[in-house]
């Protein structure tokens, strides 16, 4: 199947031209169909799969079949988890609008307010936004949300792990009754399906790929060693393989700042992204990794959401994530568009358990490489690990204790259609920032 064969309008098929991509990837081949006749959508689709595309390719098609009169009003809503994927998202809308004369916009918080009331008073067809920012303007009546003819829901499991349930109440509270709801999200629990239930109606469910599955490109092997050598052995790996472009995982932010610091001092460029840089640090960051100036990101789950490369050669879990399936996500960053990619994690003894998790979630064991001189002391005992509580809020250091944080694996009941060729994604993908951001 070719985008050609979808339905599409001329002006979008143009647009995607221009971008060299001919074949839709399984989540838009399946995902368009859904929304182009209209119906509420559920998507299960992680990171990398296109199903940005997915959704801002019908939506459009949407909009320009439609005929609109009078002044122009905001027509759709995108809520996403981030900033970095709302900018995303926003600069989809416009990479594949390209031919058509609609206006978007994006609002975050992180920024000043008054260029957005400035910019909504001229008018926006397509609004994407994060749910605390775009209460702000509804509570100044800068924003009308009267209009709205499709709703997206982006990444609604990060919504929800970042404690957006209320804000995306208030938001549906807002909302036209009669819409279109398209929600998509990497996992389904049960809350997702208690949300997916209180505004999609008669959903069709549509499923990128098998869940909890590392990518097939990338090679997954683990060194362990002892919690205190882990920044000296990233270090020497780093340096003695030759690594040029390295994401690197921390849980916490003040961990992301300090081992940053650390790559620093050994020589190496790096710097960390976190929910309490600025939004212009955050920008300036990504921007140099993604040209090379920087050989090392560090950053938080939440943080990496605004990172999407194709050939990002290797990532590195310095810090085992506490969800089996964020491991999953996180080693998504590479090994995409066919590149082969590297995932090493760095396993302390107080991580044994949580490796067994993530082996049990991906239904295979990783394999553990030994680097001289970085054998762990088999007398050092494990602790809790220290981590940002479920909840929290903010970049304090954290007390200790382990959260005990719930695994995401529930598959709705409704089938899955069948998947249509793959091809390379049309669209952006990002990951996640540390903070909720107003």
């Amino acid at each position: 199947m070719k985008f050609t064969e979808l339905g599409l309008a001329p002006e979008i098929l143009r647009a995607i031209a221009d971008q060299g991509y001919e074949i839709p990837t399984p989540i838009q081949a399946q995902a368009i169909p859904v929304v182009l006749a209209g119906h509420d959508l559920m998507a299960c689709a992680q990171t990398g799969t296109g199903k940005t595309a997915g959704f801002t390719l019908p939506i459009l098609n949407r909009l320009a079949a439609g005929k609109s009169t009078g002044p122009r009003k905001i027509r759709v809503l995108i809520l996403t988890p981030t900033r970095e994927l709302a900018a995303q998202v926003e600069d989809s809308v416009r990479t594949y609008g390209a031919h058509l004369p609609f206006k978007s916009l994006v609002i975050f918080g992180g920024v000043g307010i008054n260029p957005q009331i400035a910019a909504l008073k001229k008018g926006v067809d397509i609004l994407v936004a994060t749910p605390g920012r775009l209460l702000d303007h509804a509570q100044q009546r800068t924003v009308d949300l009267s209009g709205i003819d499709v709703l997206v829901l982006d990444e609604a499991d990060r919504m929800l792990d970042m404690g957006f349930i209320h804000d995306i109440r208030k938001v549906l509270a807002l909302l036209p009754k009669k819409r279109q709801n398209l929600l998509f999200s990497a996992t389904f629990s049960d809350e997702i399906r208690t949300l997916a239930g209180s505004f999609l109606v008669n959903p069709e469910y549509v499923e990128s790929e098998r869940r909890n599955t590392a990518p097939d490109l990338v090679t997954q092997y683990v060194y362990k060693v002892d919690r205190e050598r882990k920044r000296d052995l990233l270090v020497d790996l780093i340096k003695e393989k030759g690594w040029y472009q390295v994401l690197v995982f921390t849980r916490t932010k003040w961990g992301a700042n300090g081992l940053a610091e650390k790559l620093l001092k050994a020589g190496i460029e790096a710097d960390a992204i976190h929910g309490n840089k600025s939004q212009n640090a955050r920008t300036r960051a990504l921007a140099n990794f993604k040209t090379g100036k920087l050989h090392v990101l560090v950053a938080t789950d939440i943080a990496a959401r605004g990172i999407d490369i194709d050939e990002l050669p290797h990532v590195v879990n310095y810090e085992l994530p506490n969800v089996p399936e964020d491991y999953v996500h996180r080693i998504g960053r590479t090994g995409r568009a066919g590149s082969e990619g590297s995932a090493i994690s760095l396993v302390c003894v107080d991580e044994h358990k949580l490796l067994k998790d993530i082996e049990r979630l991906i239904k295979k064991p990783i394999d553990v490489m030994a680097h001289p001189g970085y054998e762990p002391d088999p007398t050092i005992r494990p602790e809790p690990i220290q981590m940002r509580s479920a909840g929290a809020r903010g970049g304090q250091r954290p007390a200790g204790g382990r959260p005990g944080g719930a695994s995401r694996t529930s598959k709705p009941k409704a089938p899955a259609r069948t998947a249509a060729p793959a091809g390379k994604p049309g669209s952006g993908a990002a990951h996640r920032n540390g903070s909720r951001h107003r």
